[in-house]
């Protein structure tokens, strides 16, 4: 699914990811971790194709519209309800009987009772939800998680570690965490990136 060699990455003069070798199969459950600095946004969103490499390889073994990426913003439109919000997803990435799978998400994530609510006045735990539900919308082969737990209570948090260990998938889950002790042992494999 996932294969770099050498991969790097600069901002201006600072480097951020250097010679980082990287192979990652189908279905497999990468948990990266690394103190602040150390390059773990910025290798998912180098494999999200949000940046690109400076050097080096990578080759990523799935379309870019089966890439789900759940980063620090929520990336929903805050003058749109849920609702509004994953219906537009949904249209954008083509899902079939989308409307469907935005209830059952909804409801699954805890926010069937806000799904009518303005976005922008919705809690941050909330909010998170809501960008969780829009991750998770087009069922990625891929999904890309950087600091998932930020703003969710514990029941929130608790329904993503479900939503991570369910086993009906083949999805591959590449998941960076300050907090690896809350991921227990449903990790495959785990990298640890320390400053370049």
């Amino acid at each position: 699914m996932i294969h770099a060699r050498g991969l790097a990455r600069r901002f201006g003069e600072k480097r951020v990811l250097a010679g980082l070798d990287l192979d990652v199969a189908a279905g497999e459950f990468l948990l990266v971790t690394g103190a602040n600095g150390s390059g773990k946004t910025t290798l998912l969103r180098l494999l999200a194709g949000l940046i690109v490499p400076t050097a080096g390889e990578l080759v990523i073994g799935t379309d870019r519209a089966r890439i789900g990426f759940l980063g620090h913003e929520p990336l929903v439109y805050r003058e749109l309800t849920p609702l509004e919000n994953l219906d537009l997803y949904g249209r954008l990435y083509r899902i079939a009987e989308h409307r469907e799978r935005i209830g059952m998400l909804l409801e699954r994530f805890g926010l069937w009772e806000a799904r009518r609510e303005q976005t922008g006045a919705l809690s941050r735990g909330m909010l998170q939800r809501l960008a969780i539900c829009r991750t998770l919308l087009h069922e990625p082969e891929l999904l890309l998680c950087d600091e998932p737990f930020s703003a969710l209570d514990t029941d929130g948090a608790n329904l993503l570690l479900d939503e991570l260990s369910r086993r009906d998938t083949q999805r591959t889950v590449v998941l960076a965490s300050h907090q690896p002790e809350r991921i227990g042992d449903r990790p495959t494999s785990r990298l640890s990136l320390a400053p370049a």
